[in-house]
């Protein structure tokens, strides 16, 4: 079944970069593989089912992708960790942006699909707890303002990048402006004075 199932994530995201969210058919996900509809069919009642599987699908990669960045202290890894969430996975301008769209249209369905919305909530989940571990470290470690909330920090930061994502879709605005503004809150809100405190524990 995994390869099976490989295969059919990967026509899954082919179809939707084709076609979009609204108008993908299972029709259209069975072309970009040597199954058939009725095949696909045994492996997925509905195309909702279908989906829901191709979040999660995308989840296990995004937290492979984003998760334990790189650094010395937090300010590093959270820089490192905003850096990976704004760099796209794929080189081709085209193929991201049609992605990009269909993901849009797919989570415009949210407030009305409990499936959908409980898979998106769970990358908003990681992202957040990645991001409240790093400066909960950082703040034991006197790299982080004492004054900084991780919790609030990282529920800003979440919602700062999952904002970026969605302009760059909707009107095509760039994210190097988030990233150059997210940086600087980094280096100039969160950041003490003496970065290079060294996070080690005590053995």
């Amino acid at each position: 079944m995994s390869e099976t199932r490989d295969e059919i994530m990967s026509a899954t995201y082919r179809a939707l970069c084709t076609h979009g969210y609204a108008d993908l058919t299972m029709q259209d996900i069975a072309d970009e593989t040597e199954l058939s509809k009725a095949a696909l069919h045994y492996h997925y009642d509905s195309k909702q089912e279908l989906l829901e599987s191709f979040l999660d699908f995308l989840y296990d990669e995004f937290t492979e992708r984003v998760g334990d960045p790189p650094g010395e202290t937090a300010p590093e890894r959270l820089r490192a960790l905003v850096e990976k969430v704004l760099s796209p996975p794929v080189e081709d301008d085209d193929e991201r942006v049609a992605f990009k769209t269909a993901m849009l249209e797919l989570k415009a369905q949210a407030p009305y699909d409990d499936g959908i919305r409980e898979r998106l909530q769970r990358f908003d989940a990681f992202l957040h707890d990645e991001f409240r571990s790093i400066l909960a470290d950082g703040s034991d470690a006197g790299t982080v303002r004492a004054e900084v909330d991780p919790d609030d920090a990282a529920r800003f930061l979440v919602t700062a990048l999952d904002g970026a994502g969605t302009k760059q879709v909707a009107v095509g605005r760039d994210p190097d402006c988030a990233r150059r503004m997210l940086t600087a809150y980094i280096d100039r809100t969160v950041t003490t004075d003496d970065e290079t405190v060294a996070e080690v524990s005590p053995e």
